[in-house]
C-alpha cells in the first residue's frame, strides 16, 4: 500500500513544478492542495532550505513580494535566484508579477500522480 504525502510533501510537489522564470504564491498553493493556508505553505517552505530540489524562491506573497527573503541566508539570495531565471526584482517586489504567476491548476490532472 502507497504510504500517504504529508502536507510538507504535498507543498514540495507543486514548488517543483513551478517552471523556471516564473512565479506563484503561497495562497495558490494552499488553494491548490486544498489544505491548509497559505501561512502554512510559507512554514513548510522555511522547513526545505536544506533540500536541493525545491525551488522555494518561486514562491512569493500575493503582491510578488519576497516576503520569505529573510529565510534565504543570506536574505538576497532569493532575489539572486529569481534574477538569475530571468526575473526582474525591484525593491523586494517582481516586476511584472501578473504576467509571470503561474498557478498550480495548470498541472491538470497530472496532479493526481503525486
Amino acid at each position: 500500500m502507497k504510504e500517504q504525502p504529508n502536507y510538507y510533501d504535498l507543498v514540495y510537489a507543486v514548488v517543483r513544478q513551478i517552471p523556471r522564470g516564473r512565479v506563484t504564491n503561497y495562497g495558490a498553493i494552499a488553494d491548490f492542495i486544498a489544505l491548509g493556508s497559505s501561512r502554512m505553505v510559507g512554514w513548510a517552505l522555511n522547513n526545505c532550505h536544506q533540500m536541493d530540489n525545491v525551488p522555494a524562491h518561486r514562491v512569493v506573497n500575493r503582491k510578488g513580494e519576497l516576503s520569505g527573503r529573510h529565510h534565504f541566508s543570506p536574505p538576497v539570495l532569493m532575489q539572486y535566484l529569481l534574477e538569475n531565471e530571468g526575473i526582474r526584482v525591484v525593491n523586494d517586489c517582481v516586476v511584472d508579477f501578473k504576467t509571470l504567476f503561474w498557478h498550480p491548476s495548470e498541472l491538470g490532472e497530472s496532479w493526481e500522480a503525486f
